[in-house]
């Protein structure tokens, strides 16, 4: 990379300009941009100019074949893809070499992990630290009212609306949704927002902030979640353990509103789905529920014998109601 680090460079900070000017998220502009190095690495000093699919179909199959999941490989291939486009629209590059490229398949079919709600008391229970009830409108915004946790990071004070017991959640696509705030979850909300810790900017506007003073991180509430899910499965043996972590939360909510009946529509809108496909994921069926489906039919069959013959106090009747 060092015939070409100044050209690099020059990319590498058009592209940041133009993801902040486009309103990503901090952690979004981290991830992309550490994509977009590992890409540019794995080049060898070539000219961006000489760049070409060949190029990308390479490197994302190098990525796959270091065991990374389908959806990371999905993830980086659209990191360099946005990488392109930003250049294309910022006049510094002409093609982008990351288009018509096919996606991983990923499972679709595969049922979300999430907690039932039985399972959701005890995962509330095991909230502690002297960070608590800062943790627990967190997860309360997650488990029952279906936010994102890069959501969870943006949200600033006066997004909450107390009276009306609403937040406005700035989601994905830069898109807004209004939701509302369970009775139950609202006190919660409100003692965390009157506990909230000193920030070290004065007009410092985030709903959460860290002991630092500044906005807590995704990666502090990432980390704020796992080691409450650590405390909750403290009884279950470590090879048992189920692979729990924040977004499961929201798996949650969605799970626990369309057992309840409410209707696909109306969940989509408050996940803030952009395609309603997406949200069909939860519509998923645990093998207890399919038994339970199952009693309930009615089956009437003739008795037979072990040997597979009619028994002969039905064999009268059975004559009788064919004639």
């Amino acid at each position: 990379m060092n015939d070409y680090s100044q050209d690099y460079e020059e990319a590498l900070d058009a592209f940041l300009i133009w993801m902040k000017d486009a309103g990503y998220t901090t952690y979004t502009q981290r991830s992309y941009l550490g994509d977009v190095n590992e890409f540019l690495e794995a080049l060898g000093g070539k000219s961006l100019e000489s760049v070409k699919k060949f190029h990308v179909v390479s490197y994302l199959s190098s990525v796959r074949e270091r065991g990374v999941s389908d959806a990371t490989r999905n993830r980086k291939h659209a990191s360099v893809s946005c990488f392109f486009k930003a250049l294309i629209e910022l006049e510094l590059h002409n093609v982008n070499p990351a288009l018509d490229i096919k996606k991983s398949k990923t499972d679709k079919n595969r049922a979300p992990v999430y907690l039932d709600e039985s399972e959701m008391v005890r995962f509330f229970s095991a909230v502690e630290g002297k960070h608590r009830d800062r943790n627990l409108a967190i997860f309360l915004l997650m488990a029952y009212m279906g936010l994102r946790v890069g959501e969870v990071h943006t949200l600033n004070l006066s997004d909450f609306n107390s009276e009306r017991r609403s937040l406005s959640v700035f989601g994905k696509g830069r898109k807004w949704r209004t939701v509302p705030v369970p009775e139950s979850v609202c006190p919660v909300l409100e003692r965390a927002v009157n506990e909230r810790l000193e920030p070290k900017r004065n007009k410092e506007d985030a709903m959460f902030i860290s002991q630092k003073g500044r906005r807590l991180s995704i990666r502090s509430i990432q980390q704020a979640a796992s080691e409450t899910f650590e405390r909750f499965q403290m009884d279950v043996p470590p090879l048992q353990r189920t692979p729990y972590s924040s977004h499961k939360l929201r798996h949650s909510f969605a799970t626990m509103l369309l057992r309840k009946g409410a209707d696909l529509r109306t969940v989509q809108e408050l996940l803030g789905h952009s395609s309603i496909q997406t949200t069909t994921v939860y519509t998923h069926i645990t093998s207890r529920e399919k038994e339970e489906a199952m009693s309930r039919l009615t089956i009437e069959l003739p008795s037979f014998s072990l040997n597979g013959q009619v028994n002969e106090e039905n064999k009268d009747e059975m004559i009788s109601q064919q004639i």
